[in-house]
């Protein structure tokens, strides 16, 4: 038996008799043998890696990943504890005879970090070719194996849909609701049904988020997982030898077109995934992939500064920008305290745009004096420029898109992929990155841009074919190659703030958000709806990431005002609407949001976030969300339809704490407030249906 133990997690495999490695524990609690018969142990497979050609013998149903070959058949080498930067690094290798595969599964811990980044690495140590189809990047099986409830009365799985408009939604979900009953004797618990969230594409989080959290309600242990990767991916839990079981992975055969051929002498790395096992729930499991995140997050400056943004799209100008509509915008954006001014979509083409990007030359028609001009006019009142781009794609009108050769693009058939009138640009080509280069070197040194909003609006499916073992080897390549040169321009711009962008929130992902500083949450037009879409966010990205936008209409009211301000100042304000004319007293309520958020973001950066009343669903009459540093917390509290004008939203690592409570946003409006000592508890009666109210609470009270 191989025991370890670092930052509260436990790691438990063993040798069996006939050579294969077993993980039979990964947990926040200690390893009870007792729980696993050695007549089960078999399903306990570190690492599931399968190539065609093999016998898989043993008893499995379905399209579930499990009893691959050679993975079921990987026999144990020798394993290798070391420490890095990060922490300590444990690897264990297991070899496959017949194919001459070598794996290393490796685990990474984060000193004062419950969170483990888990990877396997394939190696072709023999004579002939081998095909991957899939490989694991985490196994775990005993799921839920402690206690003496049954698994399907006390195991909850937590699922994080995501969509355009309709971001970050968790969905909590007993296996039974999702078709994985438990109806055949507990210790041969074995079937054909699988619970797999799956996505294939270039679009990373178009129907989920890739993560997922497992409670169990009677043991208090608990798993929260993240999939580092930016295009296709799968996650799945189902039965085998009695015992559920966890995988996670980036592309496969079955769910999205990959294979590829590892020559002898090559290497395959799978994408990494993070996993958190801890005792207390999801606000503490999210705590800890909170500091995961910000320790594996490229430095920048940005993150520590959280600087306040104007975009002038959403209901605002909507792609439409001319010199004439940005002068008064930037001048109003400037008396309201933003230090970045982005012009957003449009500002290449003198007319209808969509199909025809790709040149990402400035229109003389929007803009008679020059952009350059518009941007030293920004500068001029104290902010930073910015413009949009998106830079990975090829509108299908693009006069260069029709000179270039088809090795630029993804080709499927012989053909060129079509995704609503444009094409994928292919960032294994050199030539492309190298045009990518120039386009972002133009407007760093040219027109001094500090920000980019870099979209994506585009899914273009399973991948391509060209210079590719399969669709899905081109895209998993491709998707690097994107990663590799987005580094490379961060190491020649360090201070350059790139948004990331795609539709919204449908990239949402830590491949990009190690990278990117900054991550546009939605693209919904409805500032009530915002409000849960706010609330959710840090929930899968760390709260100096998540933009949200603040967008005040023109005929709204104070309170409409007040509504779009506070789902912006608990995370990244992303300021836009016509601010040039809304009321005097709607400027002032903008102007006093954007100042108060710059006496609370040095909080915001090192805060940890909880959720007084839940996570958010879109039909919640109420909605909450806190943030808490060692001595102040902050709680953010929405009325949405409520009929009911009061809410109690409990604070309980504050209960029986000596707490001072204020309003601290907007400071003079109508609100009544209590602090509850003996609950740790917030009473907030507001005043109306759509208002909403930032508090803040000061004591002493260490809270992580």
């Amino acid at each position: 038996m191989m025991e370890f133990y670092e930052n509260g997690i436990y790691l438990n495999l063993e040798e069996m008799q006939d050579g294969t490695l077993k993980l039979l524990h990964f947990s926040s609690l200690p390893y009870d043998p007792a729980l696993i018969p050695e007549e089960n142990k078999r399903g306990f497979r570190l690492v599931e890696v399968q190539v065609p050609g093999l016998d898989r013998p043993e008893e499995r149903h379905g399209t579930k990943y499990v009893v691959t070959a050679p993975g079921y058949r990987l026999k144990f080498d020798s394993f290798s504890d070391e420490r890095n930067e990060y922490g300590r690094k444990l690897t264990f290798l297991t070899k496959d005879e017949e194919t001459g595969l070598s794996v290393s599964s490796c685990f990474q811990f984060y000193d004062r970090i419950s969170v483990v980044r888990s990877w396997t690495e394939v190696d072709n140590q023999g004579s002939e070719s081998q095909t991957l189809e899939y490989v694991s990047s985490f196994a775990l099986t005993g799921l839920g194996k402690g206690g003496i409830r049954k698994r399907d009365d006390k195991l909850v799985l937590h699922i994080p849909h995501n969509s355009w408009q309709r971001e970050i939604q968790w969905k909590q979900y007993r296996l039974p609701d999702l078709g994985l009953c438990l109806n055949q004797p507990v210790h041969i618990s074995r079937s054909s049904k699988t619970i797999n969230v799956i996505n294939t594409g270039n679009w990373s989080a178009k129907e989920y988020i890739p993560a997922g959290f497992l409670e169990d309600l009677e043991t208090g242990e608990s798993l929260l997982w993240q999939i580092e990767h930016n295009g296709s991916w799968h996650w799945e839990i189902s039965d085998q030898t009695g015992f559920l079981y966890l995988q996670l992975s980036g592309p496969s055969e079955t769910w999205s077109h990959w294979s590829k051929i590892l020559k002898p002498g090559e290497r395959f790395v799978s994408v990494p995934v993070a996993v958190s096992p801890v005792t207390g729930g999801f606000e503490k499991a999210n705590e800890e992939m909170t500091k995961y995140r910000r320790r594996i997050r490229r430095p920048n400056e940005d993150n520590e500064k959280l600087a306040v943004i104007f975009n002038d799209y959403m209901n605002c100008l909507f792609a439409d920008p001319t010199t004439v509509k940005e002068l008064p915008l930037i001048d109003a954006a400037a008396k309201a305290g933003c230090e970045y001014y982005c012009i957003d979509a449009g500002w290449y083409s003198a007319g209808f745009w969509w199909d025809n990007v790709g040149e990402w030359k400035p229109s003389a028609e929007r803009f008679p004096e020059g952009l350059m001009w518009l941007m030293d006019y920004i500068r001029s009142k104290g902010m930073i420029p910015g413009v949009w781009l998106e830079i990975e794609v090829m509108g299908i009108n693009c006069e260069l898109a029709k000179k270039l050769p088809d090795d630029w693009f993804f080709c499927r058939h012989g053909k060129r992929v079509y995704d609503r009138s444009r094409y994928q640009l292919d960032f294994r080509n050199p030539e492309v990155r190298a045009f990518a280069d120039e386009i972002i070197d133009r407007f760093v040194r040219q027109y001094h841009v500090g920000y980019i909003k870099m979209d994506y609006n585009i899914e273009p499916g399973i991948g391509t074919e060209i210079n590719a073992d399969s669709y899905g080897d081109g895209l998993l390549e491709h998707e690097r190659a994107y990663l590799k040169w987005l580094d490379a321009v961060f190491e020649r711009y360090p201070d350059l703030i790139i948004e990331n962008c795609s539709s919204g929130g449908l990239r949402m992902d830590y491949a990009m958000l190690s990278r990117h500083s900054i991550q546009s949450t939605s693209d919904v037009e409805d500032y009530r709806v915002y409000a849960t879409i706010s609330a959710n966010a840090p929930s899968v990205l760390t709260p100096e990431q998540a933009a949200v936008w603040s967008y005040p209409l023109s005929d709204g009211d104070d309170e409409q005002t007040i509504f779009n301000m506070v789902n912006a100042m608990m995370l990244r304000i992303h300021q836009s609407g016509h601010l040039a004319e809304i009321s005097p007293s709607g400027k002032r309520y903008v102007h006093e949001g954007i100042r108060t958020y710059k006496t609370i973001r040095n909080d915001i950066r090192k805060s940890y976030p909880f959720w007084p009343i839940g996570l958010s669903n879109y039909d919640d009459p109420w909605v909450s969300l806190g943030l808490k540093t060692d001595d102040k917390a902050y709680i953010a509290v929405w009325r949405r339809n409520s009929t009911d004008d009061t809410v109690i939203l409990p604070v309980g690592f504050l209960k029986n704490k000596e707490v001072q409570v204020r309003m601290l946003y907007p400071e003079n409006a109508k609100c009544e407030y209590a602090w509850n000592s003996g609950t740790g508890s917030l009473s907030a009666k507001l005043p109306d249906k759509y208002t909403a109210r930032i508090f803040i609470l000061q004591g002493t009270f260490k809270t992580s």
